[in-house]
């Protein structure tokens, strides 16, 4: 016989021999059964020290108390002047003197453009010439109609020449006028778009003025949180260039971005020392409602089986319980935080070994 014969025939021996051998019998799901141990959970306080009571599972809680909080709204914008305007010729004529430069800032009243005056001032004193005589032949009129010797009709006609002469001075002073281009308000001569010597029609423009005091700050607000402003709101900012701005709200929109479906707001600011300039991105937060919450730490804050973000609590009968909550702030002060709605006035939360215990289990605590 072969050796590789001998070698197999031992090995189903040995085989033979190991199922004839017998054992315990256990059901197969026995086998992967856990054993069963008396491990009670305990809740304590979060600053409380633990022994060494390795016989139970510890959770930490903490007692809160619902407080006012005012909401703060977060809202993406940029600085706007309060009013750009493109300051236009009313009369045709040559530009003679554009006496501030650009970037400069004006006062209501100053002359941005002059206007050749061409024919416009012999104009004037030619219509004041002819309204002199009409006020002669009027009032000689009227003598003449008081010791009848003339008509009332010759008289009527004379007051319309007096009163045609009175309309041609003041058209021939407007005229002159127009001649010079004046700022309508206070501002910065943002740009000028006509030099020396070019021709301006009847409505060419002449410079571009901007009021930029006081600013604006605007943005658009969600549908969501729009209710939660209202005209008048403290609102601050803090601008990409490194400054920080406050101001007061002061036009919410009634009608929705079509397109984004968000509201315009706009924060009235007073730039004072600061030289605010316009398309700045800025970062805004609006002060709200003032409403009851809860400041929680954010470790405190777990999901349950349906993916709902809440807080687990422990109650007075030592049974736990999930809430729902939604947040409204954070605290990023002295005492970091989450302020949250949707808790009761009073509770214990557990701060620390949320995931080990589950609502509707009894845990055991000091109270």
């Amino acid at each position: 016989m072969k050796l590789q014969h001998l070698v197999a025939l031992g090995l189903v021996a040995l085989l033979v021999v190991w199922m004839l051998i017998p054992r315990e019998r256990t059901s197969p799901s026995a086998r992967f059964e856990t054993p069963q141990t008396e491990t009670s959970i305990r809740a304590v306080p979060e600053e409380a020290t633990v022994g060494g009571d390795s016989s139970a599972y510890i959770v930490r809680i903490k007692s809160v108390t619902e407080q006012d909080f005012v909401e703060r709204v977060r809202v993406r914008g940029i600085t706007e002047a309060k009013r750009v305007v493109d300051i236009r010729a009313e009369t045709s004529g040559r530009v003679v003197d554009t006496p501030i430069e650009r970037g400069k800032r004006v006062k209501t009243g100053d002359l941005i453009c002059q206007l050749a005056i061409d024919t416009r001032e012999v104009d004037l004193q030619e219509a004041k010439s002819r309204l002199a005589q009409a006020e002669l032949e009027y009032q000689g009129g009227l003598d003449l109609e008081r010791r009848n010797l003339t008509s009332r009709t010759n008289v009527a006609q004379l007051k319309a020449d007096l009163d045609a002469a009175i309309a041609a001075v003041e058209r021939a002073e407007l005229a002159l006028k127009r001649t010079r281009i004046i700022a309508p308000f206070d501002g910065i001569l943002e740009t000028r778009e006509v030099e020396v010597g070019a021709l301006m029609d009847i409505g060419g423009t002449c410079a571009r003025l901007l009021d930029d005091d006081p600013m604006l700050l605007t943005g658009f607000v969600s549908e969501e949180n729009v209710a939660r402003i209202e005209l008048g709101s403290t609102a601050t900012a803090s601008l990409m260039t490194g400054e920080t701005i406050s101001g007061k709200v002061t036009y919410i929109a009634r009608a929705a971005d079509p397109a984004s479906r968000s509201y315009r707001i706009e924060v009235e600011v007073s730039p004072g020392d600061v030289a605010l300039r316009q398309g700045v991105t800025a970062e805004i937060f609006v002060t709200g409602r003032q409403i009851r919450a809860h400041m929680v730490t954010p470790s405190a804050l777990t999901l349950d089986d349906n993916g709902l973000i809440g807080v687990k609590t422990v109650n007075r009968d030592n049974v736990v319980e999930f809430h729902e909550v939604k947040i409204v702030g954070e605290n990023n002060g002295i005492n970091p935080g989450t302020w949250v709605t949707g808790l009761p006035a009073q509770t214990d939360i557990i701060t620390l070994g949320q995931e080990i215990v589950f609502p509707g289990q009894t845990v055991e605590t000091s109270r």
